[in-house]
Formats: structure tokens, sequence, C-alpha cells
């Protein structure tokens, strides 16, 4: 059955999903975005993407083109016509079409676009296999607080990942210390057991998936310390993993060939993964799913 996606105000046949060719997100990358996980026919963590889209919009002075409600309306709408169970939704919203100039337009109408595509989950097991990391400069802009659609530079480092056949690439800034991976928030475990990740600054992503899991070890009694860390610190480090919508929690085993612990994923990483997968068919089942 053709995928269908929602454009400004209409759903439309995948393939003849189009937006004009001066829409602002296209020529400036003037956008942000968002990316839902999609489990049991249930948005996971979907008030926390919301707020963080909300945010995004402010930052950028751009104007919501639809309340909260019909956004969701909207969300699960796009799931029902594209029979998605598991997977995902994604939401772009530009400042819109205007003549390409860079200062904001005087007028200008938001454009929206939602598509959803299945996806399958990684199984219990399947989650608590270890991954490697490799490391790199980080070269994106001082806003990375916002999740703006100018993804170029985490491209960039995303693809010397696949090219050194890693699970993700950790970014450093100029002192040496860890900001995140390309698609992903980075966590380590020192040798005393605390989980340590970077604050929440303009250096990072505030991840939904990191914030979830923030709350979780903070109910489970887990010491957790928010502050940024350097690559030798991940390398000496007990455990090491990392975080996002799709990814969920994905242990780390090495760090630019560097074994860390063990060599395979940690015990504390493999709870919070049991931990987490608990919360997604919690949202499940209380969603009636």
């Amino acid at each position: 059955m053709p995928r269908a996606s929602y454009v400004n105000g209409r759903y439309v046949r995948h393939l003849q999903a189009m937006v004009h060719i001066e829409d602002r997100g296209y020529q400036f990358a003037d956008g942000v975005y968002e990316v839902i996980g999609v489990f049991g026919g249930c948005l996971i963590d979907v008030e926390e993407h919301l707020d963080r889209l909300e945010r995004s919009l402010s930052e950028l002075r751009m104007v919501p083109p639809l309340g909260r409600t019909s956004l969701k309306i909207i969300g699960r709408e796009t799931l029902r016509r594209n029979h998605v169970q598991n997977g995902k939704i994604y939401i772009q919203i530009s400042r819109g079409v205007a003549t390409r100039d860079h200062p904001f337009p005087a007028s200008s109408k938001s454009s929206l676009i939602v598509t959803a595509s299945s996806g399958s989950w990684p199984s219990l097991s399947k989650a608590k296999t270890g991954s490697a990391v490799v490391t790199g400069p980080d070269l994106r802009w001082r806003r990375c607080d916002i999740k703006s659609v100018s993804l170029l530079p985490n491209l960039l480092a995303k693809q010397t990942a696949v090219e050194a056949v890693a699970a993700e690439l950790w970014m450093t800034d100029d002192n040496g210390f860890v900001t995140e991976g390309t698609a992903s928030n980075a966590w380590i475990l020192t040798s005393e057991d605390e989980i340590i990740t970077r604050q929440a600054d303009d250096g990072i992503l505030a991840g939904i998936t990191r914030q979830t899991l923030i709350r979780l070890i903070k109910r489970e009694g887990y010491k957790l310390t928010l502050r940024a860390f350097t690559i030798e610190e991940a390398k000496a480090a007990k455990e090491a993993f990392f975080t996002s919508a799709t990814a969920i929690v994905k242990p780390v085993t090495s760090i630019d060939g560097d074994r860390i612990g063990k060599g395979v994923p940690g015990e504390i990483t493999c709870k919070l993964i049991d931990l987490y997968f608990n919360h997604m068919h919690d949202t499940r089942d209380h969603h009636g799913h």
C-alpha cells in the first residue's frame, strides 16, 4: 500500500509529497524537526518531544503552524494511514516560503510536514550487544540545543563512523571534552559506579531518551553526575553507552579501538536497557495498546 504523508494541511501520497523550491527549510536550513519513536502504535515520550519542538521554534522566533493537540492528531492519523505499529514519525517545521533573502520574511506561513515509517525495535538481547565508537572534532555551530535541520557536520561525522565500521562518532570540543554523538547523547560509568553524562547546555541537544533515562536513574537510586567528560576519561571508564530515540540505550565496548572495561556490555548499562524497555511497555500499556 502506498505511503501517505502530511504536507501543509493535506495528506498526500508519499511520492507526491512536495514543498516549494523557495521554502526556507530547503534554502537556508531555516527549520526544526523531531523524531518520535512508535512502539505498539504508541508515540513514546510524545509530550517531551513536543516540549522540545516548541522550545526549538521559540529559540528561532518561528510561529508554530498548529497547536499541540492538532499536531498529535496529525501524527496519529499519519501512523494510521501508513499502518505503522512500530517505527517512528518525523515532524519538520520551517519558516515557510518566501523570496530568498537572509532576513526573516515580513510575512510567511510556517511549513509543516509529517511522515511515518515502519521499523522493528531490537529484541532485549539484541539491544544488549556491544558497539564501537570513534571520535572526532565537533564542527557544529554553537546552538546545538536547538534541534535544527542544519545537520551537515553531523552527516560528515556519521560518515566517518560508517567508514570506520563504528556505530557512532563522539564529538569533542576544543578543550577535549565529549559533547555528544552525531545523533545521540554520550554516557560513561566510572570505576566508582558513578553515571556521567554532559549537562544540558548549548553544546548538546538535550535528548528526550536522555531526559527519560535520567528520571529512571534517579528513581532507581543510581549515582548520577551531569558534567562534561574527556575522551581519556571515557576510555578509562568501566562502562560506556549512548542514547537516542531510535538507538534507545546502546552499549559501547570500544572507543577508537580501545577496549572499554571488559570489552563487553556492562552490567549497569544492561540494567538501564531493561529500565527503558519497561518504560516503553508501560507507555504502550497505559495508552491501551
